[in-house]
């Protein structure tokens, strides 16, 4: 890289994402040349993405509190505090939040699935609609564009 990047939180985007949780983008393709995405989950218990799969990027979660869920190719695994899990690309994946609330991080390289997320989500600094909701139809949408296939509901 040619020049370092810093954002302090309030630079950093915050978008609604399902079942009511946020997803911060903390660094994106455009600020680290397309290496990777850097991102955080603040989601509550039951929070469940579709069963997926990405194309084009590998990923990793560390769960910095709460508990899950994980499901990767045919593995159930319980993800406690402090846990970590790389899924290389075209893994089939998801998870189910089992705690209260949950705190995750995501990177994924190289960059650019916060793309995904902008596309379906909703930037906390605009005024939100009466009924907001992301329906399986954009979540579909945004994974298309952006080298994912949903495989079926949430676990």
């Amino acid at each position: 890289m040619s020049l370092a990047y810093l954002a302090q939180p309030d630079q950093q985007q915050q978008l609604e994402w399902i079942d009511g949780g946020t997803f911060t983008v903390l660094l994106d393709k455009d600020a680290t040349e397309g290496q990777l995405t850097v991102g955080r989950f603040d989601v509550a218990k039951g929070e469940a993405p579709p069963y997926h799969v990405h194309t084009r990027e590998d990923e990793i979660f560390l769960l910095i509190k709460g508990s899950a869920l994980i499901w990767a190719g045919d593995e159930e695994t319980e993800l406690g505090e402090g846990g970590i899990i790389y899924l290389p690309r075209n893994i089939p994946h998801s998870y189910r939040i089992t705690s209260d609330r949950a705190d995750l991080l995501m990177i994924t390289t190289p960059g650019g699935i916060e793309g995904m997320f902008r596309h379906a989500g909703r930037d906390l600094r605009t005024p939100r609609p009466d009924g907001f909701e992301i329906p399986r139809s954009l979540l579909e949408e945004a994974s298309e564009l952006y080298g994912g296939v949903i495989l079926g509901p949430p676990r």
